[in-house]
């Protein structure tokens, strides 16, 4: 039986075209007015801060996750105990205030815990001593956005190796494959169809905490914004022009993601 017109499958995003429309008609107004112009300009200094706290951090939260995913799936209890409680404590913390503590708190305890054991070679004069200010507020920041996001992404991964069908996995022990292969050729690849689309949507909103880091002072678009701002009290015009950005990241990031889900799904189907 054929899908009716306006079947989900074939109904046509009018919300697309709608927004597509307004964002076109946005850029034409911000590229004739000199002060939404410069507002933009001055906003977008951010965008390549933005996207490389947000790629670095999602990469390291993905493997990270990716590990403590299968810590919690191993046959070990104490190493799914050690999982369970990473996961539970980090998603209980908000991102907010984690940034805070790894920023203020984590950060100097790690640069002591170094300086303590490394004094032997400091001594020695390998290298000098590492100091809280050595380490850069945009690396504090990636961190907490890799802590945070990681305990979130284990789940994701957990629950896509846990969907695969049981009976491959008893199939390809029949086959002598080892632990490591059959995760590796028969999981994997069949857990990523079931992973990617909450995957895409933690990337989609890392995007928008990343605007986070502009606590401490990182100049990502937020903070560019909120020094625009504080300078000439331009507030409406530039906070309008902030979103406009992020809606242009997330909601072209989202299309994106959307278009990767289909194709893999019709390889899969062929």
């Amino acid at each position: 039986m054929s899908a009716s017109p306006t079947s989900p499958k074939t109904e046509f995003p009018w919300w697309l075209a709608v927004a597509v429309i307004l964002a076109l008609a946005a850029a034409l107004f911000i590229a004739t007015s000199n002060l939404y112009a410069q507002v933009f300009a001055t906003v977008a200094k951010g965008i390549g801060i933005t996207i490389f706290v947000t790629v670095v951090a999602f990469a390291l939260a993905s493997a990270i996750g990716l590990g403590v995913a299968l810590m919690g799936l191993s046959g070990s209890r104490l190493m799914r105990q050690i999982a369970r409680f990473y996961v539970e404590i980090i998603r209980g913390v908000p991102i907010l205030v984690l940034l805070f503590w790894i920023a203020f708190a984590g950060a100097p305890a790690f640069v002591a815990a170094w300086n303590a054991l490394t004094a032997p070679l400091q001594s020695a004069g390998f290298f000098g001593e590492l100091l809280v200010r050595d380490v850069s507020l945009l690396w504090r920041a990636i961190m907490a956005l890799t802590i945070g996001y990681s305990a979130f992404i284990s789940e994701v991964f957990r629950a896509g190796i846990q969907a695969v069908e049981k009976g491959q996995i008893e199939a390809a022990k029949a086959l002598g494959l080892s632990r490591s292969q059959r995760f590796r050729l028969i999981v994997f690849p069949q857990a990523i169809r079931t992973i990617l689309p909450p995957l895409g949507n933690d990337f989609v909103a890392m995007v928008k905490d990343s605007s986070l880091v502009s606590v401490l002072g990182v100049a990502d678009i937020t903070q560019m914004g909120k020094i625009y701002a504080a300078g000439s009290f331009r507030f409406f015009e530039t906070y309008s022009i902030v979103a406009y950005i992020y809606l242009i990241l997330t909601v072209g990031l989202s299309l994106a993601l959307r278009a990767l889900e289909k194709r893999l799904r019709r390889q899969h189907e062929e």
